[in-house]
Protein backbone atom coordinates (compact mmCIF):
# COMPACT_ATOMS: atom_id res chain seq x y z
CA UNK A 1 0.00 0.00 0.00
CA UNK A 2 1.19 3.32 -0.82
CA UNK A 3 2.08 6.28 1.87
CA UNK A 4 1.06 9.35 1.08
CA UNK A 5 2.93 12.16 2.87
CA UNK A 6 1.60 15.61 3.66
CA UNK A 7 2.27 16.78 -0.10
CA UNK A 8 -0.10 14.03 -1.80
CA UNK A 9 2.35 12.18 -3.33
CA UNK A 10 3.13 8.50 -3.00
CA UNK A 11 6.58 7.70 -0.92
CA UNK A 12 6.31 3.93 -1.72
CA UNK A 13 6.05 4.30 -5.43
CA UNK A 14 8.35 2.15 -7.48
CA UNK A 15 12.21 3.86 -8.04
CA UNK A 16 12.65 6.16 -10.98
CA UNK A 17 15.54 7.87 -12.60
CA UNK A 18 16.52 10.97 -10.79
CA UNK A 19 14.71 14.40 -12.46
CA UNK A 20 15.45 16.59 -9.88
CA UNK A 21 18.58 16.57 -8.23
CA UNK A 22 20.81 19.01 -6.68
CA UNK A 23 19.29 21.90 -8.97
CA UNK A 24 16.35 21.70 -6.81
CA UNK A 25 18.02 21.32 -3.44
CA UNK A 26 19.39 24.81 -4.23
CA UNK A 27 16.80 26.62 -4.18
CA UNK A 28 15.55 24.91 -1.10
CA UNK A 29 19.23 25.58 0.51
CA UNK A 30 18.54 29.31 0.82
CA UNK A 31 19.97 32.50 -0.43
CA UNK A 32 23.60 33.16 -1.33
CA UNK A 33 24.18 31.53 -4.68
CA UNK A 34 26.18 28.91 -3.40
CA UNK A 35 26.01 25.63 -5.53
CA UNK A 36 24.81 22.79 -3.91
CA UNK A 37 26.54 19.82 -3.08
CA UNK A 38 26.31 16.43 -1.82
CA UNK A 39 25.82 16.16 1.36
CA UNK A 40 25.51 19.64 1.83
CA UNK A 41 23.12 20.34 4.47
CA UNK A 42 19.35 22.27 3.98
CA UNK A 43 18.40 22.37 7.53
CA UNK A 44 19.59 21.56 11.07
CA UNK A 45 17.30 20.07 13.16
CA UNK A 46 18.28 20.77 16.72
CA UNK A 47 22.22 19.86 15.62
CA UNK A 48 21.27 16.99 13.13
CA UNK A 49 21.52 18.19 9.66
CA UNK A 50 19.27 17.06 6.75
CA UNK A 51 21.50 17.03 3.44
CA UNK A 52 21.19 16.65 -0.32
CA UNK A 53 21.75 13.33 -0.20
CA UNK A 54 18.41 12.42 1.69
CA UNK A 55 16.60 14.76 0.20
CA UNK A 56 17.60 13.28 -3.26
CA UNK A 57 16.85 9.68 -2.29
CA UNK A 58 13.23 10.78 -1.50
CA UNK A 59 12.86 12.58 -4.72
CA UNK A 60 13.63 9.09 -6.50
CA UNK A 61 11.36 7.13 -4.62
CA UNK A 62 8.31 10.12 -4.67
CA UNK A 63 6.38 9.52 -7.72
CA UNK A 64 6.40 13.24 -8.54
CA UNK A 65 4.97 14.57 -12.13
CA UNK A 66 7.74 16.94 -13.36
CA UNK A 67 6.26 20.20 -13.31
CA UNK A 68 5.41 19.53 -9.18
CA UNK A 69 8.23 18.37 -8.55
CA UNK A 70 10.22 21.83 -6.96
CA UNK A 71 7.12 22.42 -5.01
CA UNK A 72 7.26 18.76 -3.96
CA UNK A 73 11.00 18.95 -3.25
CA UNK A 74 9.70 21.56 -0.62
CA UNK A 75 6.93 19.34 1.33
CA UNK A 76 9.45 16.64 1.25
CA UNK A 77 12.37 18.90 2.89
CA UNK A 78 9.75 19.60 5.94
CA UNK A 79 8.99 15.85 5.63
CA UNK A 80 12.49 15.25 6.18
CA UNK A 81 12.32 17.61 8.99
CA UNK A 82 9.39 16.49 10.53
CA UNK A 83 11.21 12.66 10.84
CA UNK A 84 14.05 14.12 12.10
CA UNK A 85 12.34 15.45 14.79
CA UNK A 86 10.96 12.11 15.86
CA UNK A 87 13.79 10.60 15.39
CA UNK A 88 15.59 12.83 17.85
CA UNK A 89 13.13 12.29 20.51
CA UNK A 90 12.86 8.30 19.77
CA UNK A 91 17.10 8.19 20.14
CA UNK A 92 16.70 10.50 23.63
CA UNK A 93 13.92 8.01 24.75
CA UNK A 94 16.08 4.95 23.77
CA UNK A 95 13.74 3.43 21.67
CA UNK A 96 16.12 1.75 19.36
CA UNK A 97 17.08 0.05 22.14
CA UNK A 98 13.66 -2.05 22.92
CA UNK A 99 14.47 -5.44 21.81
CA UNK A 100 11.31 -5.27 19.17
CA UNK A 101 12.95 -2.62 17.89
CA UNK A 102 16.06 -4.22 17.64
CA UNK A 103 14.81 -7.24 15.68
CA UNK A 104 12.86 -5.19 13.51
CA UNK A 105 15.45 -3.16 12.75
CA UNK A 106 17.73 -6.40 12.30
CA UNK A 107 15.22 -7.71 10.15
CA UNK A 108 15.22 -4.65 7.42
CA UNK A 109 18.73 -4.34 7.01
CA UNK A 110 18.76 -7.91 6.22
CA UNK A 111 15.94 -7.80 3.78
CA UNK A 112 17.13 -5.16 2.15
CA UNK A 113 20.84 -6.19 1.73
CA UNK A 114 19.37 -9.39 0.77
CA UNK A 115 17.39 -7.51 -1.96
CA UNK A 116 20.43 -5.73 -3.42
CA UNK A 117 22.28 -8.53 -4.20
CA UNK A 118 19.05 -10.30 -5.50
CA UNK A 119 19.17 -6.96 -8.03
CA UNK A 120 22.17 -6.83 -8.41
CA UNK A 121 22.04 -10.79 -9.86
CA UNK A 122 19.01 -10.21 -12.32
CA UNK A 123 20.30 -7.23 -13.52
CA UNK A 124 18.59 -5.70 -16.41
CA UNK A 125 16.87 -8.68 -18.54
CA UNK A 126 16.00 -7.78 -22.12
CA UNK A 127 12.60 -6.95 -22.60
CA UNK A 128 10.17 -9.64 -24.34
CA UNK A 129 10.57 -10.09 -27.54
CA UNK A 130 7.60 -9.45 -29.76
CA UNK A 131 7.24 -13.12 -30.76
CA UNK A 132 7.43 -14.26 -27.13
CA UNK A 133 4.21 -11.80 -26.53
CA UNK A 134 2.55 -13.20 -29.61
CA UNK A 135 2.53 -16.50 -28.25
CA UNK A 136 1.48 -15.94 -24.76
CA UNK A 137 -1.25 -14.10 -26.00
CA UNK A 138 -2.36 -17.07 -28.45
CA UNK A 139 -1.79 -19.84 -25.64
CA UNK A 140 -4.03 -18.18 -23.54
CA UNK A 141 -7.05 -17.48 -25.24
CA UNK A 142 -8.90 -17.69 -21.67
CA UNK A 143 -7.53 -14.45 -20.40
CA UNK A 144 -7.88 -12.46 -23.69
CA UNK A 145 -9.57 -13.54 -27.01
CA UNK A 146 -12.11 -15.62 -25.51
CA UNK A 147 -12.49 -13.66 -22.40
CA UNK A 148 -15.81 -13.38 -20.87
CA UNK A 149 -17.61 -10.86 -18.53
CA UNK A 150 -19.58 -12.06 -15.90
CA UNK A 151 -22.05 -9.63 -13.73
CA UNK A 152 -22.94 -11.48 -10.95
CA UNK A 153 -25.52 -10.89 -7.20
CA UNK A 154 -24.83 -11.76 -4.67
CA UNK A 155 -26.09 -12.30 -0.72
CA UNK A 156 -23.30 -12.94 1.87
CA UNK A 157 -23.65 -14.54 4.96
CA UNK A 158 -21.87 -16.19 8.03
CA UNK A 159 -20.91 -19.59 7.51
CA UNK A 160 -22.88 -20.76 10.66
CA UNK A 161 -26.14 -19.46 9.44
CA UNK A 162 -26.02 -22.62 6.21
CA UNK A 163 -27.68 -25.06 8.35
CA UNK A 164 -29.82 -28.36 6.76
CA UNK A 165 -33.28 -25.71 6.47
CA UNK A 166 -31.54 -23.07 4.46
CA UNK A 167 -29.86 -24.88 2.47
CA UNK A 168 -33.18 -26.50 1.73
CA UNK A 169 -34.37 -23.09 1.33
CA UNK A 170 -32.09 -22.18 -1.17
CA UNK A 171 -32.35 -25.47 -3.77
CA UNK A 172 -36.09 -24.66 -3.60
CA UNK A 173 -35.67 -21.40 -4.44
CA UNK A 174 -35.90 -20.27 -8.22
CA UNK A 175 -34.17 -16.68 -8.29
CA UNK A 176 -31.74 -14.85 -5.20
CA UNK A 177 -34.63 -12.52 -4.29
CA UNK A 178 -36.74 -15.80 -3.08
CA UNK A 179 -34.15 -16.73 -1.19
CA UNK A 180 -33.44 -13.59 0.12
CA UNK A 181 -36.91 -13.58 1.12
CA UNK A 182 -36.59 -16.96 3.40
CA UNK A 183 -34.10 -15.09 4.80
CA UNK A 184 -35.69 -12.42 5.89
CA UNK A 185 -38.84 -14.16 6.96
CA UNK A 186 -36.43 -16.68 8.98
CA UNK A 187 -34.03 -13.53 10.50
CA UNK A 188 -31.14 -14.98 8.78
CA UNK A 189 -28.67 -11.79 8.42
CA UNK A 190 -27.30 -11.42 5.27
CA UNK A 191 -25.83 -8.16 3.78
CA UNK A 192 -26.30 -8.10 -0.68
CA UNK A 193 -23.49 -7.25 -3.33
CA UNK A 194 -23.00 -7.08 -6.69
CA UNK A 195 -19.74 -7.98 -8.31
CA UNK A 196 -18.42 -7.94 -11.90
CA UNK A 197 -15.65 -10.19 -13.31
CA UNK A 198 -14.01 -11.31 -16.59
CA UNK A 199 -12.78 -15.38 -16.69
CA UNK A 200 -9.29 -13.70 -16.80
CA UNK A 201 -9.60 -12.78 -12.68
CA UNK A 202 -11.22 -16.26 -11.36
CA UNK A 203 -9.64 -19.65 -10.99
CA UNK A 204 -9.74 -21.39 -14.07
CA UNK A 205 -12.37 -24.12 -12.21
CA UNK A 206 -14.77 -21.39 -11.19
CA UNK A 207 -14.69 -19.91 -14.55
CA UNK A 208 -15.35 -23.21 -16.30
CA UNK A 209 -18.20 -23.84 -13.62
CA UNK A 210 -19.83 -20.42 -14.29
CA UNK A 211 -19.76 -20.94 -17.73
CA UNK A 212 -21.35 -24.36 -17.34
CA UNK A 213 -24.03 -22.46 -15.39
CA UNK A 214 -27.49 -21.49 -16.83
CA UNK A 215 -28.40 -17.56 -16.18
CA UNK A 216 -30.20 -17.05 -12.82
CA UNK A 217 -28.63 -20.20 -11.53
CA UNK A 218 -27.85 -20.46 -7.96
CA UNK A 219 -24.77 -21.95 -5.88
CA UNK A 220 -22.86 -21.52 -2.74
CA UNK A 221 -19.58 -20.62 -1.90
CA UNK A 222 -17.70 -20.95 1.22
CA UNK A 223 -14.76 -19.16 2.50
CA UNK A 224 -14.67 -19.74 5.30
CA UNK A 225 -16.19 -17.83 8.33
CA UNK A 226 -18.34 -16.57 5.43
CA UNK A 227 -20.25 -17.92 2.38
CA UNK A 228 -21.66 -16.43 0.00
CA UNK A 229 -25.29 -16.96 -2.31
CA UNK A 230 -24.32 -16.18 -5.36
CA UNK A 231 -26.71 -15.87 -9.05
CA UNK A 232 -25.29 -15.16 -12.46
CA UNK A 233 -27.24 -11.87 -13.91
CA UNK A 234 -25.09 -11.60 -17.08
CA UNK A 235 -22.58 -13.36 -19.50
CA UNK A 236 -21.04 -11.37 -22.17
CA UNK A 237 -18.06 -11.01 -24.38
CA UNK A 238 -15.26 -9.74 -23.33
CA UNK A 239 -12.37 -9.95 -25.49
CA UNK A 240 -9.35 -7.66 -25.30
CA UNK A 241 -6.83 -7.68 -28.45
CA UNK A 242 -2.68 -8.41 -28.94
CA UNK A 243 -2.70 -4.55 -29.04
CA UNK A 244 -4.34 -3.79 -25.32
CA UNK A 245 -2.53 -6.60 -23.61
CA UNK A 246 0.97 -6.03 -25.11
CA UNK A 247 1.97 -4.09 -22.57
CA UNK A 248 0.50 -6.57 -19.73
CA UNK A 249 1.94 -9.14 -21.30
CA UNK A 250 5.57 -8.05 -21.14
CA UNK A 251 5.18 -6.86 -17.74
CA UNK A 252 4.23 -10.32 -16.65
CA UNK A 253 7.25 -12.20 -18.86
CA UNK A 254 9.85 -9.44 -17.82
CA UNK A 255 8.36 -10.77 -14.16
CA UNK A 256 8.63 -14.63 -14.83
CA UNK A 257 12.51 -13.86 -16.29
CA UNK A 258 13.27 -11.93 -13.36
CA UNK A 259 11.92 -14.77 -10.86
CA UNK A 260 13.70 -17.36 -12.78
CA UNK A 261 16.94 -15.44 -12.55
CA UNK A 262 16.25 -15.20 -8.65
CA UNK A 263 14.94 -19.56 -7.87
CA UNK A 264 18.04 -20.21 -9.89
CA UNK A 265 20.67 -18.23 -7.90
CA UNK A 266 18.42 -19.78 -4.50
CA UNK A 267 19.14 -23.12 -5.53
CA UNK A 268 22.57 -22.52 -6.68
CA UNK A 269 23.24 -21.18 -2.98
CA UNK A 270 21.33 -23.60 -1.49
CA UNK A 271 23.49 -26.45 -3.33
CA UNK A 272 26.31 -24.70 -2.13
CA UNK A 273 24.82 -24.49 1.23
CA UNK A 274 25.66 -26.59 4.62
CA UNK A 275 22.10 -25.98 5.84
CA UNK A 276 21.00 -28.07 9.56
CA UNK A 277 17.25 -28.31 10.70
CA UNK A 278 17.80 -27.96 14.25
CA UNK A 279 14.60 -28.55 17.13
CA UNK A 280 12.72 -30.99 14.27
CA UNK A 281 11.97 -27.74 11.91
CA UNK A 282 13.04 -30.08 8.76
CA UNK A 283 10.40 -29.41 5.93
CA UNK A 284 8.32 -32.11 5.64
CA UNK A 285 9.11 -35.03 2.90
CA UNK A 286 8.51 -33.98 -0.97
CA UNK A 287 6.05 -36.07 -2.96
CA UNK A 288 7.89 -38.87 -4.10
CA UNK A 289 7.06 -40.42 -7.74
CA UNK A 290 4.10 -43.05 -7.75
CA UNK A 291 4.39 -46.11 -9.69
CA UNK A 292 4.27 -44.71 -13.44
CA UNK A 293 6.63 -41.80 -12.12
CA UNK A 294 4.77 -39.08 -11.62
CA UNK A 295 4.40 -36.97 -8.62
CA UNK A 296 2.08 -35.55 -6.90
CA UNK A 297 1.28 -31.63 -7.95
CA UNK A 298 3.53 -29.49 -6.09
CA UNK A 299 1.58 -27.33 -3.37
CA UNK A 300 2.47 -23.91 -5.09
CA UNK A 301 1.08 -24.86 -8.44
CA UNK A 302 -1.81 -22.19 -8.24
CA UNK A 303 0.58 -19.39 -7.51
CA UNK A 304 2.17 -19.89 -11.44
CA UNK A 305 -1.72 -19.71 -12.25
CA UNK A 306 -2.03 -17.03 -10.25
CA UNK A 307 0.20 -14.71 -11.34
CA UNK A 308 -0.45 -16.06 -14.99
CA UNK A 309 -4.06 -14.37 -14.67
CA UNK A 310 -2.42 -11.33 -13.22
CA UNK A 311 -1.14 -10.51 -16.76
CA UNK A 312 -4.73 -10.50 -17.85
CA UNK A 313 -5.73 -7.44 -15.78
CA UNK A 314 -5.70 -8.47 -12.01
CA UNK A 315 -5.75 -5.28 -9.82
Amino acid sequence: MNQINKAGFSLTAARRPVLVLALVAAGLAGCGGKESKPGQALASVNGEEVTVLQLNEELQRANVPQAQQAAAGKQLLESLIDRQLVLNQALQDKVERDPKVVQAIERAKALIIAQAYMQKKIGAPAKPAKAEVEQYFSQHPEFFSNRKQFELRQLVLASKELDPQLKAAIDGAKTLDEAAAWMDQHQVKYVRAQLSRNSAELAPELSAKLLSLPKGALFIIREGERSVLVTIAEVRDAPVTLEQATPQIEQFLFNKKNKEVADAELKRLRAAAKIVYLNGNAPAEQPKADKDGAKAPAADASKDDTQARGVAGLK
